[in-house]
């Protein structure tokens, strides 16, 4: 495994930057040139559109996938094939796309984004929901109403997005300033999820909590008590432990 861009040797990158495999670590995604694999996923795009794009090379990672996915949609690309794309970063092009796409109101947006949220690869599971969470954010009692059902879905990767979309606090992206304040109001999201057998939900779950106990650390004090007294199993007992990792 590669530990550096450094270390990623050239015909690795050259592949990366084709698009003919995906990233199988941070490093590799993070080391991609976008405006190569945008040219070799997408032929027709222009040059006009990949000078742009090779303005932004020194850009924040998620600022270059949003303006990638905006190329894309003024230049009217379909993106059908693209989501079934060898690229996982042309697929998290896709979830930006579908994110910045004003036809599609929320229902259509999560929609949209299912497939892509039980991506078999990890970095496009994580964009699904990096790219939908300032809208999910902006109708946030919609979204959770929305997203209630998805903590009964078979899939792990469709439970754990349910919860992940909307941590508190979250990874690379702003905080839920109504979520730090008022944690309760995601219950329908938490509740379900609160015995899921699988570890990648758990670990969702007490980070979401862990999350609000910077702000609320009584009230993620008293739902685990009242979780480990219901008749905890050893998932529970998971969750609430790392969940309150950070309290004294």
């Amino acid at each position: 495994m590669s530990k550096g861009v450094a270390d990623i040797a050239p015909a690795r990158l050259a592949l990366l930057n084709g698009g003919a495999v995906a990233s199988a670590t941070l490093t590799e995604g993070l080391a991609i040139d976008f405006s190569m694999l945008l040219a070799a996923a997408v032929p027709t795009i222009g040059e006009d559109r990949l000078a742009l794009m090779r303005a932004q090379a020194g850009a924040g990672i998620t600022r270059r996938m949003a303006l990638a996915a905006q190329l894309l949609l003024d230049t009217r690309v379909d993106l059908a094939p693209l989501q079934a794309h060898a690229s996982d970063t042309v697929r998290g092009w896709v979830c930006f796309a579908i994110a910045a796409r004003p036809d599609l109101d929320l229902p259509q947006q999560l929609a949209a984004m299912r497939p892509l949220a039980d991506d078999g690869h990890f970095g496009v599971r994580e964009w699904a929901w990096l790219a939908l969470r300032p809208r999910l954010a902006a109708s946030l009692d919609e979204a959770i109403a929305l997203l209630a059902p998805w903590t009964a879905e078979p899939s792990e990767r469709l439970r754990r997005f349910a919860c992940e979309a909307l941590r508190p606090r979250g990874v690379w992206c702003a905080h839920i300033a109504r979520l730090k304040q008022q944690p309760q109001l995601a219950l329908p999201l938490l509740q379900p999820l609160r015995a899921d057998p699988a570890v990648y939900v758990q670990d969702s779950v007490a980070n979401w909590l862990n999350d609000a106990a910077k702000s609320q650390p009584e009230w993620v004090r008293d739902l685990c008590g009242q979780w480990l007294a219901d008749g905890s199993n050893a998932a529970t007992q998971r969750i609430c432990k790392r969940a309150r990792r950070s309290l004294a």
